[in-house]
């Protein structure tokens, strides 16, 4: 898949940013995500999986606003994870009126319930704080078009796991992306659960 099938926003945020062609991964995986599939994305660190999380997301997306309710969750492994991969958002979103928030452990939970309830399209948070804002109606999933897990290793605690996969259970219809450097029984236990028609690709690079 090449950049010129990317909405026209992205592609001017792609000019601007100097990325003239996708990397052999992303030339792989973006169609796949495009497709709509669950998918398992296996591969290695500096591959470029950041870069398509993001660019499918904002595709999916088409580039804009809509309403209030999130339609994008992304869980992290902590705060430092949820600021770096928001700033990789911001630097494709410039010029665009998606709003993004992260959401990690540390602030006050009715702040962060605020903001999102002002409106978001995009939430970035660790599954322990996401379930709690879940948990006090502080997350509408009914507009949800993709939950991904980014560098999913991090599932091997089981608090984040459990968190996380209480989530999927109330959503009625998304896609759903977990990406990987390596799996591990913690991450192929998720096809218990949301992953069940999920496909995975490993792709080395």
């Amino acid at each position: 898949m090449s950049f010129k099938k990317l909405n026209t926003p992205l592609k001017e945020a792609l000019e601007r940013l100097e990325i003239e062609a996708p990397l052999p991964f992303q030339e792989q995986i973006l169609p796949k995500i495009k497709s709509g599939r669950d998918l398992f994305i296996v591969a290695p660190e500096g591959s470029g999986k950041t870069t398509a999380l993001v660019i499918t997301t904002i595709q999916k997306l088409e580039s804009a606003a809509f309403e209030d309710a999130p339609r994008a969750l992304i869980f992290v492994q902590d705060k430092e994870a949820a600021l770096a991969l928001e700033v990789e958002f911001n630097k494709f979103t410039k010029y665009m009126d998606l709003r993004i928030f992260s959401a990690f452990d540390a602030p006050d939970i009715e702040n962060q319930k605020n903001e999102i309830y002002d409106g978001v399209d995009i939430v970035i948070a660790t599954p322990k704080k996401l379930f709690k804002l879940f948990k006090i109606t502080g997350i509408n999933v009914s507009q949800l078009k993709v939950l991904a897990v980014e560098d999913a290793e991090f599932l091997t605690k089981n608090s984040d796991y459990n968190d996380l996969i209480r989530i999927p259970q109330h959503i009625t219809k998304c896609q759903y992306l977990v990406f990987a450097s390596t799996m591990n029984p913690k991450i192929e236990r998720l096809k218990d659960s949301f992953m069940a028609r999920a496909e995975t690709l490993r792709i080395k690079v």
